[in-house]
């Protein structure tokens, strides 16, 4: 036990990260019933939508789990209000201010996170009053920090710039790297691209197919004028490449983006004009699993890195 399954009263210190277009219901509840904490990904729904997940993942799972809300969705007072209806205990805010929601959401009696990419807002996180921080590095898929921080960098830097319990995120996927970053000092990791790639993800196959077939290099951080966003390379991102490369502005940048592409590429499985949002860490994940036995190995890999150290000598 630590600070970390103590506050969400899980068994293991894995999160599922809440990714749009890949974590729904069925996901969360999977990563919940195995011992880490599920958490539906909130930024690719409408508010019924939402509502519709969060019952049903009540239905599926007794243990605990969460929704991940970006606070810059347009809607984002409906996802709030069905989030406080529904009872859900936990939440977990990107993409925003956590001054803006952080003590309505307590004052319900749900537990938040804010994720973060670099100290300066890990900082702001606690003089918000959250109960938890995701510090997520340069290597994690979809939207990323402009410092482009490693989380092998970030980690120990938030660890020594504030007290609050801490989650790494970033280029982790496997047992090992559980084991690195609790070593930088974390109390936990949150997960996404390794369970993109599992049975429950409600990603397309094509996708799904995609991101097992990647290698090192597969991926590369872009549209850094707008939000950056870690993508695999395919026809759209050789066309914001070739943009960027000539110096498009801001705003052809957002013509070429246009609207949908995330949805396109990831949930509707256009390989080459839709947007493929995956971290670095997919050329380490090589097939399709189901979510539990994707936890399930990932802490039995976590335990054998940590008996191996034990049998070090320095």
């Amino acid at each position: 036990m630590n600070r970390i399954t103590e506050l969400f009263k899980i068994e293991l210190p894995i999160i599922q990260a809440g990714m749009i277009w890949c974590s729904g219901w069925e996901l969360a509840s999977a990563v919940s019933n195995a011992g880490g904490l599920g958490l539906i990904g909130a930024g690719s729904m409408y508010p019924d939508v939402l509502r519709t997940h969060i019952q049903k993942c009540k239905e599926t799972t007794s243990k605990p789990f969460g929704v991940n809300v970006p606070l810059l969705y347009p809607d984002i007072e409906k996802h709030m209000e069905v989030i406080m209806e529904e009872g859900v205990k936990i939440v977990f805010t990107s993409a925003g201010n956590p001054k803006t929601w952080t003590k309505t959401l307590q004052a319900h009696g749900i537990t938040v996170v804010h994720v973060v990419s670099n100290v300066k807002f890990a900082k702001k996180c606690e003089e918000a009053g959250v109960d938890a921080i995701v510090a997520e590095g340069f290597e994690a898929g979809g939207h990323n920090g402009r410092e482009e921080t490693t989380t092998f960098c970030l980690i120990p830097l938030v660890r020594q710039a504030v007290k609050l319990p801490l989650i790494a995120a970033g280029g982790i996927g496997t047992g090992r790297g559980i084991f690195g970053a609790l070593a930088l000092g974390a109390e936990g990791v949150q997960v996404g691209s390794r369970f993109v790639a599992s049975e429950e993800s409600s990603a397309h196959e094509h996708f799904k197919a995609k991101v097992i077939e990647a290698g090192e290099g597969d991926t590369e951080l872009s549209l850094k004028q707008l939000t950056p966003v870690r993508l695999l390379k395919n026809k759209f991102y050789q066309e914001v490449k070739a943009a960027e490369m000539r110096g498009a502005t801001a705003a052809e940048l957002e013509q070429l983006l246009g609207s949908r592409r995330s949805k396109r590429g990831m949930f509707e499985g256009d390989l080459e004009e839709g947007e493929l949002e995956i971290g670095q860490i997919a050329a380490a994940v090589t097939r399709i699993q189901p979510a539990g036995e994707i936890v399930r190995e990932m802490w039995a890999e976590f335990l054998e890195a940590k008996a191996d150290f034990c049998k070090m000598q320095f």
